[in-house]
């Protein structure tokens, strides 16, 4: 089943490259670099990024920096294989929204010889691994972890502390309901119920 997908007889290796880390920590913006890198060397790309992330704008993915680039908003990951034809290079931004299937589709599209770019949270509020993108670094074969700085103590930053009561693991939301913290900062954050 494995092989069954690659491109024989080309010389296109597809591969898998994930972004990952906390909130504020640039994934998004690190992701941008790279497809504009892409796009100067005439490779032709394609951009994808969970329909319910409007935050910023309904198509563009957008960095907390208001760096921008042109995308598609899909409601599920296999949307992204009917879309991604004849691409060189795919992204995904906000891969922790998306379905486990993700992890399918991003393996088929670097089996048939696409490079495949994918930004996500690595953990959830809770400081528990997040949907598809603990399974995409399993198999990724270039895998950036980014961090943020902690807004109380100016160390390195890894988790994303939700400010709010509010226990959907799906939550939208900004600095107003976000912060960066370290892991001891997190942990006594967690323990005062701030």
């Amino acid at each position: 089943m494995f092989l069954e997908n690659h491109r024989h007889g080309t010389n296109k290796k597809g591969s898998i490259e994930v972004i990952c880390g906390s909130m504020f920590s640039g994934k998004t913006e690190e992701l941008i670099r790279r497809l504009k890198r892409a796009q100067f060397a005439k490779q032709k790309v394609e951009i994808f990024k969970p329909k319910i992330d409007t935050r910023y704008h309904e198509q563009d993915v957008v960095s907390h920096d208001s760096n921008a680039i042109r995308s598609t908003p899909v409601p599920n990951s296999s949307n992204i294989l009917i879309l991604a034809n004849d691409v060189d290079v795919v992204a995904v931004d906000e891969a922790q929204f998306f379905d486990m299937e993700l992890i399918n589709v991003c393996n088929k599209l670097a089996n048939n010889g696409t490079r495949v770019i994918v930004a996500g949270l690595d953990m959830d509020f809770a400081g528990n691994p997040f949907g598809p993108v603990p399974g995409l670094m399993a198999i990724a074969e270039h895998v950036t972890k980014v961090h943020a700085i902690c807004v109380e103590c100016g160390a390195i930053a890894n988790y994303s502390y939700r400010r709010t009561a509010e226990k959907s693991l799906v939550m939208l939301g900004e600095t107003d309901s976000y912060k960066p913290l370290c892991r001891e900062c997190y942990n006594l954050n967690f323990l005062k119920g701030e």
